[in-house]
């Protein structure tokens, strides 16, 4: 009888193995020329490179005064210092910028470039964090939820989550609230005030600015080099003219239609972006959050490395969004800028222009998460069908404030038709209630 027993394989190779059983036709490899474009970037899109923006003298949880030794540190208010409560000692955080390079090289940025605070937050990362004290060797635990310091109840050192962990609690930078509390409680007040005589009875009754909370708001500070295209229709007009009579009386126009191109290269420079899903829900129907964007901007140029110290007396809310989730909204404010840049370049079209067609080419990015600051009043309107929270928001740096105040409608109403007309009534109800 033959053998029927088939030769020894090869070391390093066994049944089943890539070189045992050879790949089914036309499944691998791909050639990513044949995949549609967004598959295909995306596969042929370089890996993101990271800056690493971790302060290794933090992360043991607490922040030292450089000429004591103490922990309990606040930051001075009304200014960028840290002061230390035990000797009074005062410094400045270092610039996030000039420490990590960020305001250089706007126009060599290639691929994704993405800081150490702006990670994708790991889906299983706890709020809760624990730090075991040096000075008494008792566990205390931070909420990172809503706090990023903590008192250690045994000898009081103060702790801060310096760390940056894998929740989207710890930033890279933070810019310090420079507006106090006392400023921002005057700005409501008077906001208020401008207002209390066609507001809602309720509000005006329980309306108590002493709530007024200063909260850290997560976001993303996004540097960019891109690439648009537009084309479109431009119109100049050559000729005004009216048919009809009386009430059928209309106006026409005339005009030559143009095919419209335009290109433009262009950077930009600490473009903020939101980073907490709850703050980017511009339901006017449930909330007033656009209020938040109205206070902008920022001058996110002297913003400091993160340092949980700056948060101590303040709330503060985690970032909940990663850099993919972000990009559809940075590519709309980008085609938005461009537009902007090419208004000029269409000035003689009297009549306008209509961009039919609208391409983006994004060269490169940097990502860099940071606390920017807001004192924010807030107030819930109950109403048939669900509440209605209305926000006042005050810039922490410049003290722009904008807001929202509920209104009785029949005084607005009632006001306007005294005085004009009912479409003026409507154009009263409109700004009253923003």
């Amino acid at each position: 009888m033959a053998n029927t027993t088939p030769p020894p394989l090869p070391p390093g190779i066994g049944p089943g193995s890539p070189q045992d059983v050879p790949p089914l036709p036309g499944t691998f490899p791909v050639d990513p020329a044949t995949l549609p474009k967004p598959i295909r970037d995306e596969i042929l899109a370089p890996d993101p490179v990271a800056i690493d923006t971790s302060a290794e003298e933090l992360k043991d949880g607490q922040n030292h005064c450089p000429k004591c030794g103490a922990t309990d540190i606040r930051q001075r208010a009304g200014t960028d210092m840290l002061v230390c409560l035990y000797c009074r000692n005062e410094w400045h955080g270092e610039g996030v910028e000039e420490a990590f390079g960020l305001g250089e090289g706007l126009d060599d940025l290639t691929g994704t470039v993405i800081s150490s605070g702006a990670k994708n937050i790991a889906a299983d990362a706890s709020s809760l964090m624990t730090f075991k004290c040096t000075g008494c060797g008792a566990e205390v635990t931070v909420n990172t939820q809503t706090n990023m310091t903590a008192r250690c109840h045994w000898c009081r050192h103060v702790f801060g989550v310096n760390e940056q962990v894998a929740n989207g609690a710890v930033p890279d930078a933070v810019l310090p609230f420079r507006i106090t509390r006392e400023d921002a409680l005057a700005r409501i007040q008077q906001f208020v005030g401008k207002r209390k005589m066609f507001a809602l009875k309720e509000f005006k009754d329980q309306f108590t600015p002493e709530n007024v909370v200063g909260v850290y708001m997560p976001y993303m500070i996004v540097d960019g080099k891109a690439s648009a295209h537009m084309d479109g229709q431009g119109e100049i007009k050559t000729r005004e003219y009216t048919r009809g009579t009386g009430n059928k009386k209309k106006t026409y126009y005339d005009a030559d239609v143009y095919q419209v191109q335009r290109s433009v290269d262009f950077t930009v420079d600490d473009l903020p972006l939101e980073s907490s899903r709850e703050r980017g829900k511009l339901d006017i129907k449930v909330n007033t959050n656009n209020i938040i964007n109205t206070i902008l901007p920022f001058d996110t140029k002297n913003a400091v490395k993160w340092n949980a110290s700056y948060l101590s007396g303040f709330s503060s809310e985690k970032r909940d969004s990663d850099v993919d989730h972000l990009r559809p909204r940075l590519e709309d404010q980008l085609l938005s800028i461009a537009r902007a840049q090419v208004h000029a370049s269409v000035g003689k079209f009297d009549r306008g222009v209509r961009w039919e067609e609208e391409s983006l080419d994004v060269h490169g990015t940097r990502w860099v998460a940071m606390y920017l600051p807001v004192w924010l009043y807030s107030y819930q309107e109950p109403g048939g069908k669900g509440s209605m929270i209305h926000y006042i928001a005050v810039n922490g740096r410049t003290g722009e404030t904008m807001g929202s105040v509920p209104v009785q409608h029949w005084k607005l109403l009632l006001a306007a038709l005294t005085a004009g007309t009912f479409l003026e009534a409507i154009a009263l109800m409109i700004i009253w209630s923003q």
